[in-house]
């Protein structure tokens, strides 16, 4: 793993806890000499685990559409920030981009990136890891519904197993670096006619 996608909320959050989790993801993606990608903003959860890699001396490459800059929440001290047209050319050029995704807690536009990034890799348009990091077990509404899918057989097994899952970022990470992606599932198996 060299670079990877953090998706994450441009808010703090009710609690420390979530500026804390970034900043605990952000020194050890700098102290395993992973690059961040992210959507460079320099506030909430985004900002602190950008300023967390570059305080330790890591690399961190943001990626914003130019209609976000221009409100000027780009961070200013990043290793590199790139400018955008669109958010579906900011996703497009993350995943070109990363080794696998990380979603932190945020609201509607960290899940819309990663249930993107997740379809893709169950499309097989990727083969990188995809996972939560769970602070303050913030994504336990989600795995509950990951399963329901599961037992509901709107989700294959081997495809919810994609969804890694940990409280630390160096559980996370340890499962990103053993990843081992599944078969891409085949919809027609005969030769239509």
């Amino acid at each position: 793993m060299k670079t990877l996608a953090v998706f994450c909320g441009s808010s703090n959050g009710a609690s420390d806890v979530y500026i804390d989790g970034a900043k605990k993801l952000g020194k050890e993606l700098a102290k395993r000499n992973i690059a961040l990608v992210y959507g460079g903003a320099s506030v909430g959860v985004m900002g602190a685990v950008a300023d967390a890699v570059l305080a330790e001396g890591g690399q961190v490459i943001g990626i914003m559409p130019s209609f976000l800059e221009k409100r000027e929440i780009a961070h200013k001290n990043l290793t590199e920030l790139i400018v955008v047209d669109s958010m579906h050319e900011r996703k497009a050029k993350i995943a070109d981009l990363v080794d696998g995704f990380i979603a932190l807690p945020g609201g509607p536009g960290t899940l819309e990136e990663f249930f993107e990034m997740f379809t893709w890799a169950q499309l097989g348009l990727h083969h990188k890891p995809c996972g939560l990091l769970n602070i303050n077990h913030y994504y336990d509404p989600l795995i509950a519904l990951f399963d329901h899918m599961t037992n509901e057989q709107f989700l294959h097994e081997k495809y919810r197993s994609m969804a890694l899952v940990d409280v630390e970022p160096n559980g996370l990470l340890d499962q990103f670096n053993t990843y081992e992606p599944p078969t891409v599932k085949a919809y027609i198996t005969e030769k239509q006619t």
